[in-house]
């Protein structure tokens, strides 16, 4: 083992592993292509294949993944389970990719597991290609080790990156899901919604119930092909009918239900449809008991990171908006949740497409400080201001949008937070979006209170 992985005695040693992990790839300028998932199996065949006897809904998606998750663990919970879940990145610390009964791991749990993981680990990353385990191959096993240990009754695993390829495709589930096609990653996954469906398809098994969101035309008939050809029924949740006073109106089966959800937005009540349809395809519980969970958690379960209010100041609204139509659907959110106005706190990465995910936010924006959430993944701040700029440019008025609105550059992340929050006009939100590296940023700088 190399001199980076020393003895883990506590979470800053755990922790820094697993960061050390992710470093040594970017360094290394880490581009290989896995042609099937070999590392992650050899990996956990020196770990007694903890994915075995686990029940597991797998979750791809380009987004909404995580929150089908979150929604799909919290109508479990109130059904009785012990829900295991493993959803990815962090906001703020490791701990949150790991939980189990609906809250982040304690951090002598993550620690146990990192020092299991690790000797396993370590001499596959120095031996032959075919067998070299990726950073997300370790944080998968570590899942699945955690949830054995812990005796979870269900597990819910979040899909890292396409589908077909990715370390958490290892397993055998009880019920897949496939949220939404987006145009995200093009780099890896291909420039067209059915390239990227044929990759998050690939998640499909036979004879496994599939729950398949609203998806356009085109990525929709690759995943129909994909189910037919591997014998995988398939459950098609359509768009949501928008209710007129905006609470959630729907059915369970033949069973009505109507709530008022904690979470705002079209895109919260679409992800809690389809957490139910998951739950559904297990086959276990009645549409009676399923509506009944709904009812009793679906008012209180708030998602760290989407539209959220904080509470150490409900002035600010925190989002990981990073697709189109995730930035268009908090442009919707805020235009309600922020009657006066509201102005931006942005940093996109650069592998996304930055000219559509700004569009509908700044729309209305009156101020934006521009920053760089992450230094190796984020656009410079300079660089988005510049594509900022242009972009308010080309855009016409809309209601009391300034066509000149200030534009702030302040490129440590931090200190960005502290300045946009200060000078955030009278009786107007500040929203920090664009990256889930700025969410975290902004909880822990602008909530540290809560």
């Amino acid at each position: 083992m190399d001199e980076m992985a020393g003895r883990i005695e506590n979470l800053a040693d755990a922790t820094a592993y697993l960061d050390g992990l992710i470093n040594r790839e970017r360094q290394a300028d880490y581009a290989y292509t896995r042609l099937d998932l070999q590392p992650i199996g050899a990996l956990l065949e020196g770990l007694n294949r903890p994915q075995d006897g686990l029940s597991i809904i797998h979750v791809a998606g380009s987004k909404g993944k995580g929150s089908t998750c979150l929604f799909a663990e919290a109508l479990l919970q109130s059904l009785g389970e012990r829900v295991g879940t493993f959803t990815s990145p962090h906001l703020e610390s490791w701990l949150e990719r790991f939980r189990v009964g609906a809250r982040p791991v304690d951090e002598a749990t993550l620690i146990s597991a990192v020092r299991q993981v690790q000797p396993v680990l370590e001499p596959l990353r120095q031996g032959p290609r075919e067998t070299l385990p990726s950073f997300f191959d370790a944080t998968t096993a570590i899942a699945l080790l955690i949830f054995r240990a812990e005796n979870v009754d269900r597990v819910l695993l979040e899909v890292g990156l396409g589908g077909r390829l990715d370390s958490t495709n290892i397993v055998e589930p009880a019920v897949t899901c496939v949220t939404s096609i987006e145009l995200e990653h093009t780099d890896k996954l291909g420039d067209t919604e059915a390239l990227i469906a044929a990759e998050k398809a690939g998640i499909l098994k036979a004879g496994v119930p599939a729950v398949i969101g609203p998806l356009r035309a085109e990525a929709m008939e690759v995943v129909r092909a994909r189910a037919e050809r591997v014998g995988a029924p398939l459950r098609v949740v359509p768009a949501e009918i928008p209710s007129q006073d905006g609470s959630f109106v729907d059915r369970v089966g033949d069973v009505p239900f109507e709530v008022d959800m904690a979470t705002p937005g079209v895109a919260a009540r679409g992800n809690a449809r389809l957490a139910i349809e998951c739950v559904r395809a297990l086959g276990r519980y009645s549409d009676d008991e399923i509506a009944q969970a709904v009812e009793a958690v679906l008012p209180h379960a708030r998602l760290p990171g989407r539209c959220e209010q904080l509470a150490a100041d409900p002035r600010v609204l925190v989002d990981t908006a990073h697709t189109a139509e995730s930035a268009r659907a908090l442009s919707v959110v805020l235009q309600t949740r922020a009657a006066s106005g509201y102005e931006l706190l942005l940093s996109v990465s650069g592998d996304k497409d930055v000219d559509r995910v700004l569009r509908p936010l700044l729309a209305c924006a009156s101020r934006i400080t521009v920053t760089r959430a992450d230094p190796t993944r984020s656009l410079a701040a300079d660089e988005l201001a510049d594509r900022v700029r242009a972009l308010i440019e080309s855009m016409p008025r809309v209601a009391d949008f300034e066509a000149k609105a200030e534009i702030s550059v302040v490129s440590d992340p931090e200190e960005a937070c502290r300045i946009a929050r200060a000078s955030l006009a009278e009786e107007r939100m500040l929203c920090a979006t664009g990256s889930v590296y700025l969410a975290g940023i902004a909880r822990r700088v602008l909530g540290a209170g809560r």
